[in-house]
């Protein structure tokens, strides 16, 4: 049996835990290949025009796989923290792959996951598969104990500092532990707001980590820190907004803004977010307030990546002369004489 599983969305937090279940249930899972314009394309013929760009990337890559597999696992995301849940748009996405791409209709795993944490280990969210993949409970059980495993191995790595794909690449025996500091001697350290779907899909995000680790600097992003961090952060608000990841880029913010170390904040959004343009704009005010640098990158299907390398190396340069002119010291700095768009 052949189970697909698409290179999006939450491809990169949750691949290890998915990977290491569906092997231990005997199966051969098939990753689609990295995200191309033939991807996009495919993504945007067979999807509704409203959804947001990484919708329509995934969305292709459902395309690219369902033709080769017996299933395509597309769990339906309802929420992984208490009184918290996702984008509507992950809710029903089953639903719109299934009645949209071609061939899908009866390909879908779709376990329902309604979690209070983002341990989605409990085997009553997968009930449903066993009579589908022809499992015993007792098989399923201890898959699910193994897959819980290899996640938060690639968790505590996050925690120790590696980004995503790093970590990933440990998973996956391509790159040893010692093949990556956990941080490097950078000059600068930028906070990076972005969900995981929008910063480390390469061709998405434009490759925006790798050029900030050509250019030296130290990255910090939300599930380097712990969820203790991230909802301290945000205590002070009387209520918590409705989703789950922008409750983590919301308190990961405010905790890059605390943070002495964090010399500045760049939040990668993708065009059409709506949970996405409030944060940014929270964000974008509160940066006169705490003194720090902050920029937007809004990221569509047409996008350059011209563009978004010369408004990265700007933002880095401008941070760069200001801690050699202040000796180090953060202080404010008009960065808007550049075109960064600092909030101030």
């Amino acid at each position: 049996m052949r189970v697909g599983i698409p290179r999006g969305l939450l491809y990169h937090y949750y691949y290890p835990f998915w990977k290491t279940l569906f092997e231990e249930l005997k199966a051969e899972v098939v990753v689609s290949g990295p995200t191309t314009k033939e991807v996009v394309n495919k993504g945007i013929e067979f999807s509704v025009p409203e959804i947001c760009v990484p919708m329509k990337v995934f969305t292709g890559h459902v395309e690219q796989l369902v033709k080769d597999v017996d299933y395509v696992f597309i769990p339906r995301m309802v929420s992984i923290a208490n009184k918290e849940y996702f984008c509507p748009k992950f809710m029903g996405l089953p639903d719109m792959i299934k009645y949209t791409v071609p061939g899908a209709l009866h390909k879908i795993l779709s376990p329902k996951i309604e979690s209070d944490s983002d341990n989605i280990s409990n085997p009553k969210f997968y009930r449903e598969m066993k009579d589908i993949l022809k499992i015993s409970s007792w098989d399923l059980n201890r898959a699910l104990k193994k897959a819980e495993k290899a996640w938060k191995r690639v968790r505590a790595l996050s925690k120790n500092g590696y980004v995503l794909t790093d970590a990933l690449d440990v998973f996956e025996g391509k790159k040893n532990l010692s093949q990556e500091p956990v941080f490097k001697n950078g000059e600068i350290t930028i906070g990076l707001m972005g969900y995981v779907y929008d910063l480390y899909d390469p061709f998405i995000s434009m490759d925006i980590i790798d050029k900030l680790k050509e250019l030296n600097v130290n990255i910090l992003t939300f599930e380097m820190l712990d969820e203790r961090q991230i909802y301290d952060s945000i205590k002070f608000m009387r209520k918590k907004l409705f989703w789950t990841f922008s409750n983590k880029l919301l308190g990961a913010g405010y905790h890059f803004y605390h943070n002495p170390r964090v010399d500045g904040i760049i939040q990668v959004t993708a065009f059409g977010c709506g949970p996405d343009s409030m944060i940014g704009k929270i964000m974008e005010l509160e940066s006169g307030r705490f003194a720090k640098p902050f920029m937007t990158v809004r990221i569509d299907e047409h996008t350059g990546e011209s563009h978004l390398q010369t408004r990265v190396e700007a933002f880095v340069d401008m941070i760069r002369r200001k801690k050699m002119v202040s000796g180090g010291v953060h202080h404010e700095g008009n960065l808007s004489l550049y075109g960064i768009n600092t909030g101030l």
